[in-house]
């Protein structure tokens, strides 16, 4: 015990004795004068720092006697490296401004430190400086303001982000890390925006790779690829606040109010331990999603906008975002008017006949309270054991929210909840990673089949007053009803029906009969969907740069399993979890020759997923510095990039209403089966069942193409019925998507001037898609079962066509891939400067094209979803009088054409105008904004179908930013 004692004596005692050298100063612009905030400081050679705080102050004790040399940086600005000589130094150090932003250091684009100008592809660049500035509302919605950038808004709270095309809400295509971690849904296979991202207090620089990416990233990185990344504990300390609120306003949903507010709480303990936590909140209103126009999504063909029904003279509806007209059933009223003492020639004599009715849907906002919220908790500790730059982290994310979402149909996410748990290793030279995604769809309910439940329930009761309102209507029984009108008595025939029967949006009937639908898993009677499934990934990377001279040499993998657990309400997953894995392992080699002036970058990745097979991603990039300085730059690079199928494309098995989805991962094809499908009363007197189930193989392997069934239909319309128009549609299963990549660039820095342009030219192979199939109720597509009607009705006929005439048939979308050329091509031109001393100036134009033969694939949407044409203007100064800023934002694009399965339709051209002044108050270490988004009023949609997006108007308060 003595002996045990003595030595901790001796330790206390070596560990006073050990040299403590502080350093203070100030960090200060070289040009005004004005402090600096968020400056690192860093100890060179060693991983040892602090940052300055509001004032530019900074303190910094070092176990570490003089002479030593720290480096002052920060993003924006030239380095500076000054010698300490002595202990209790105080300094005076003054940063120049870079000249241009082609001079900041990027990481992404080859998994190594260079300068935007030598990157070998092209990179968007957001940094802590251009958050603070920013005139959106929230840091994420600024990213559009990035040249050749889309932002798709599906609800306030969930914003997809897009390059280079082929964009959705459901934007697999494109990759989203947050600190290293894909924050993908593992059921959606996209990310939710920033329902479950990062607190803009804890942003530290946000890159943005447009186009394929999968030579070092993987599967999905294919179309582009955002990275998020924190702000370092060691590096940034202190506790920072900001609270903001403001005003949604829309004429649908008029003028709502929000809030936003967060926290960050970050703390060096000593130089091997640091922890950091933040939270952050936001509560608003959502945009009224109101087009009740009904589209005839069947017989409208791809490539065309959706056709739009005249409702002159309907009796049957399916308006699109009213839920619930779905629940629709043939009527014969002259059989029901002969039955009831009708006499035949008086029912001839009024036209009575078999019509199709359907019930009085529900608007979508009476089946959702368009409540938006998210809160976000990030929480992470950070080791480093010897004080160096060996870190060992571990990062918690966790992520609630509501928001809507729209695909198949739209969706109401409410209660949503994810997480993330990560460990990582890291030095600058490798890192080691493990991270786990989770989800809980909470209370999130199809809103769709929320109003055909809620009607189903009691569409007995209804059709039972409809039908004897209408005789009477037609007949002139009802008193102020004049007879022989049918659109009039079906007029008073609906009205009279929703009167007494309809439950009223509002009521507290209604109000118990949506929470029982939204609660209900079984999509026969309810609209809840339920999803606990998670993803399990690991990654590592290594950088030879110290062991060998000669090139910069990388090798990593990755290793991830999927979970899918939905209990059978997304996925086929009746009885249990279903799982499978994917993997991919690469290496780069970086050289530069010519003085360092001709840089060539080539990687390749393999890449293996359970039911595909192997794949290999090569990238080849060539650039070459010219001029004196180095200030200019030109690239050329080829590279590939590949796209798994997502979870739904292989194993979904869900009754959409308008078609059921089946995946087609060869293990998912039987284990779906439909609910009972009824057949018709001609079906039953030929002597097949009532009712039929349909398996998911029959959808690829049984089904003709929505094509050829709309031109058999447009021929027996004519009077000429051809069976050889109907053709078989039997889809290969899905895999992989492939691009193949060219992109050439060129970067220049002329004094304060900075010019950045790009052209790209992809070609596509094997697009992954959906294609809608019709599978008929009874017999074989390729006609090889015959009926033997009698001569009267046509003689012996396939059975296959006699479920086709009887309207004994089903929609099944599919999920296959495309054998039509596919391409797109573009290219992007910026340039941003300063002028009148401190005034920032920027101005980029993007040009997207697509080439796709539409006759080639008459069953195939390719969806490119994007402006041909867009511009995007910006101005602002930071430091327009002393303390005072503001920036403005102007983007323009012109209409272009939306495809989804939800519905198609042109997008009109807009112009969006953002802007926002900035005070700063020193003493109080505060920033105050206030701001608009949208402050020309044009409302707009992002897409059709969802809420036409109106202004939002702001005013925030930041605590030491």
């Amino acid at each position: 015990m003595k002996k045990l004692l003595s030595f901790f004596v001796a330790l206390f005692i070596g560990s006073v004795m050990i040299a403590q050298t502080s350093v203070s100063g100030t960090v200060k612009e070289a040009k005004t004068g004005q402090p600096i905030p968020g400056a690192n400081i860093k100890v060179v050679g060693k991983s040892i720092g602090t940052t300055t705080d509001f004032d530019g102050n900074f303190s910094l004790k070092i176990a570490q006697n003089p002479p030593f040399s720290i480096e002052v940086s920060l993003i924006g600005y030239s380095s500076a490296e000054v010698e300490i000589t002595q202990n209790n130094q105080e300094l005076n150090i003054a940063l120049d401004e870079s000249a241009t932003a082609l001079d900041e250091i990027v990481v992404s684009a080859s998994r190594t430190p260079e300068r935007i100008l030598e990157s070998p592809v092209t990179i968007e660049r957001m940094d802590i400086r251009a958050i603070k500035n920013t005139s959106s509302p929230t840091f994420y919605d600024g990213l559009e303001n990035l040249k050749g950038v889309d932002v798709n808004t599906n609800s306030l709270t969930f914003k997809s982000i897009n390059t280079r095309g082929f964009a959705t809400f459901a934007n697999t295509r494109f990759m989203q890390l947050v600190d290293g971690m894909d924050n993908s849904s593992p059921a959606l296979n996209f990310n939710l925006g920033n329902l479950l991202g990062m607190s803009e207090l804890d942003v530290n620089t946000v890159e943005l790779l447009p186009g394929a990416s999968s030579a070092l990233y993987g599967a999905n990185a294919f179309n582009g690829i955002l990275f998020m990344t924190s702000r370092n504990p060691f590096d940034s300390e202190g506790v920072s606040v900001y609270g903001k609120t403001g005003i949604t306003s829309s004429e649908d949903a008029g003028d709502n109010n929000f809030v936003d507010a967060g926290i960050r709480l970050a703390h060096k303990f000593s130089d091997k331990f640091a922890a950091k936590a933040s939270f952050s909140f936001l509560k608003g209103t959502e945009w009224y999603a109101t087009d009740y126009k009904d589209y005839d999504h069947l017989n409208s063909a791809p490539g065309e906008s959706t056709t739009i029904i005249s409702e002159t003279g309907q009796t049957a509806f399916d308006r699109l975002n009213v839920y619930g007209d779905e629940v629709a059933i043939p009527l014969d009223f002259r059989g029901i008017a002969i039955a009831n003492g009708i006499p035949a020639q008086v029912a001839d004599a009024l036209g009575l006949k078999t019509e199709t009715v359907s019930r009085t849907g529900y608007k979508e906002r009476d089946l959702t309270d368009y409540q938006a919220e998210s809160a976000k908790v990030d929480i992470a500790f950070h080791y480093k054991p010897f004080e160096d730059d060996l870190e060992i982290i571990y990062n918690a994310k966790f992520g609630q929210g509501n928001t809507i979402y729209q695909g198949a149909n739209r969706y109401n996410i409410k209660n949503f909840f994810m997480q993330q748990h990560k460990i990582e290793v890291r030095n600058d030279d490798f890192f080691v990673r493990a991270y786990m995604t989770d989800e809980d769809a909470g209370d999130s309910y199809d809103m769709r089949f929320a109003g055909i439940n809620m009607n189903k329930a009691s569409a007995t009761e209804w059709f039972g007053v409809y039908v004897p309102t209408y005789l009477g209507a037609i007949t002139g029984q009802i008193p102020g009803v004049t007879g022989g009108d049918s659109s009039v008595a079906h007029a008073v025939a609906r009205q009279n029906s929703d009167a007494t029967v309809t439950l009223q949006p509002g009521t507290p009937e209604f109000k118990a009969a949506l929470n029982a639908v939204a609660s209900d898993p079984d999509l026969e009677t309810g609209a809840k969907f339920q999803d606990n499934t998670r993803i399990y990934h690991a990654d590592a990377n290594y950088n030879f740069h110290k062991l060998v001279d000669f090139a910069d040499i990388q090798v990593g993998g990755s290793y991830r399993i999927y979970s899918l657990n939905s209990s059978g309400t997304i996925f086929t997953d009746y009885d249990g979890a279903i799982d499978y894995n994917e993997y991919g392992m690469y290496t780069q080699i970086q050289k530069k020759y010519l003085d360092d002036r001709l840089k060539f970058t080539g990687s390749i990745r393999y890449d293996k997923a359970k039911n595909f097979d192997g794949n290999v991603s090569p990238r080849i990039s060539l650039s070459y510095s010219l001029g004196e300085g180095k200030t200019r730059n030109l690239r050329a690079s080829f590279q590939t990039g590949f796209r798994n199928p997502t979870t739904q494309d292989q194993y979904i098995g869900l009754d959409a209403s308008q078609a059921i989805l089946v995946g087609s991962a060869p293990d998912n094809l039987d284990r779906y089966t439909s609910n009972p499908k009824p057949n018709s009363g001609t079906a039953q007197q030929l002597g097949f069942p009532d009712t039929v189930q349909l398996s998911g193989r029959s959808a690829y392997e049984n089904a003709f193409t929505l094509a050829s069934l709309r031109a058999f239909g447009a021929s027996a319309e004519d009077g000429t019925i051809n069976p050889e128009l109907l053709k078989a549609g039997n889809f290969d299963y899905v895999k992989p998507e492939k691009v193949t990549a060219y992109e050439i660039g060129y970067r220049a820095g002329f004094g304060r001037l900075s010019l950045d342009a790009s052209a790209y030219y992809n070609k596509y192979e094997d697009f992954i898609g959906n294609k809608t199939v019709v599978v008929p109720h009874y017999g074989k597509v390729d006609f090889s079962d015959i009926v033997p009607l009698p001569a009267q009705l046509g003689g012996p006929t396939p059975a296959a066509l006699i479920a086709i005439g009887n309207g004994d048939w089903q929609p099944f979308q599919v999920y296959t891939n495309s054998t039509a050329d596919i391409t797109s091509y573009g290219g992007s031109i910026g340039v941003s400067t300063k002028v009148a001393g401190n005034y920032s100036l920027g101005l980029s134009y993007t040009y997207a094209k697509f080439d796709f033969d539409q006759a080639s694939d008459p069953d195939y949407e390719a969806g490119f979803n994007t402006p041909e044409n867009k511009v995007k203007f910006s101005i602002g100064n930071t430091d327009l009088i002393e303390n005072l800023g503001f920036n403005v934002n102007v983007r323009w694009s012109d209409e272009y054409f939306w495809q989804s399965s939800f519905v198609d339709a042109v997008i009109d051209a807009r112009t969006v105008v953002d802007a926002q002044i900035n005070y700063t108050v020193p003493k109080w270490k505060s920033t105050f904004k206030i701001g608009g988004a949208n402050l020309g009023g044009q409302e707009y949609l992002s897409a059709p179908g969802n809420g036409k997006i109106g202004s939002q108007y702001f005013a925030s308060w930041t605590i030491n930013p």
